[in-house]
């Protein structure tokens, strides 16, 4: 294998292998990864602006069984500090979202053993009755492969009820890395890799539009992360051809914060910037058929997501104005509309307000800084 025949072939659009995405990995100076990653982005994104976001991470509730060894979130039933959010909640969180300039809601939970799909219908029809105008950004493949087991029904079925409801779009929660092997270790209790796979492809045959993920830096190892992107793409190439599919990807680092993995396996974040830099540049070398790669700030800070800019990636996601699942296991990071646009600029780009398909949105004249406390 040669690098320079790689080279060639990343800056083509190919599709490159599990082997030779690893090769690059161990082999390709950062500096020409971060060129031609830099140089796909410019062709796929040609407007040049960073694109981000207004929205809030709300959760419908804190129960779960899945029993995931990253996750300090989750209660199991009948903990006392155990929840399910009511109207109220989302009222207030919805009002407060619309006034510090937000369009969106990132409706998400856990693996409640007693709530069904009903559940879900009712919140949403509830909540778009009220607010017409907000999106929903619910859920994830492992919610809806459990959704679809508490009824014996079929991700389609679930997919279209959920759609009906008043779902927008897809996330691409519980991800992690789509290999069997390291979901056996760290997520036992959520669905397969197969499974999450099928239900974005189901989602895409809906045109539900979707995001793809990868949580790396614990047990995984490099072979492992690029079949995850390797699926993820193929996925991607078998939506229909009218379908949006996976609008985004993001990459972003275990956080190891006295969690199970950390406590019990001696399982630690160590990437570095440079290893994170080196991702997001391969993700964007290896996923030409998904057009915007997002550095996660939450979870590598500013100046390496500044980095990241240079490197292939196009977006800085949202300020998250509730984020309650990576922070309590130790990101630390936050960003108002303010800062990080100025953090945008910084890097040397022109910030852009967008929405969960990617539009382009206009500040609201009326938005206030954020002051929630959560």
């Amino acid at each position: 294998m040669q690098l320079k025949e790689l080279y060639h072939k990343a800056a083509v659009s190919g599709f490159l292998s599990v082997e030779e995405g690893v090769f690059l990995y161990h082999h390709a100076p950062l500096t020409d990864l971060m060129f031609i990653a830099d140089e796909l982005r410019k062709k796929q994104v040609p407007h040049g602006k960073v694109t981000w976001q207004i929205d809030r991470n709300v959760n419908t509730t804190n129960v779960c069984i899945a029993n995931c060894k990253f996750c300090n979130f989750y209660r199991i039933p009948g903990h006392p500090e155990a929840y399910i959010t009511d109207m109220p909640a989302y009222r207030k969180k919805i009002e407060e979202t619309l006034k510090y300039g937000g369009d969106q809601l990132l409706l998400q939970g856990g693996h409640h053993p007693e709530l069904g799909l009903q559940f879900y219908v009712d919140t949403f029809r509830q909540i778009k009755k009220e607010f017409p105008s907000i999106k929903l950004h619910t859920l994830g493949p492992p919610e809806v492969a459990h959704i679809t087991k508490l009824e014996r029904s079929t991700h389609r079925e679930v997919l279209i009820a959920l759609k009906e409801a008043g779902m927008d779009s897809l996330p691409g929660a519980g991800a992690e890395i789509l290999v069997d092997r390291v979901r056996r270790l760290i997520s036992k209790g959520k669905c397969g890799a197969q499974e999450w796979l099928d239900v974005m492809h189901e989602a895409h045959e809906l045109n539900i539009t979707t995001s793809a993920t990868m949580m790396f830096g614990h047990v995984e190892t490099i072979e492992e992360r690029f079949e995850h992107l390797v699926k993820i793409r193929e996925v991607q190439s078998r939506k229909p051809e009218k379908a949006k599919g996976f609008l985004a990807f993001i990459p972003w680092t275990f956080q190891d914060v006295d969690t199970l993995l950390a406590k019990i396996r001696g399982v630690h974040n160590l990437t570095t910037p440079e290893e994170y830099i080196r991702m997001i540049a391969l993700s964007r070398i290896m996923l030409p058929n998904i057009k915007n790669i997002q550095a996660s700030w939450l979870t590598v800070g500013k100046q390496t997501a500044q980095l990241c800019l240079h490197s292939g990636a196009n977006d800085f996601g949202s300020i998250m104005l509730e984020e309650n699942v990576v922070s309590a296991a130790g990101a630390p990071h936050r960003f108002t509309y303010k800062t990080i646009q100025d953090a945008i600029r910084e890097a040397g780009f022109e910030p852009q307000l967008r929405n969960q398909q990617y539009e382009w949105r206009t500040i609201p004249e009326t938005i206030e800084e954020q002051v929630i406390n959560y």
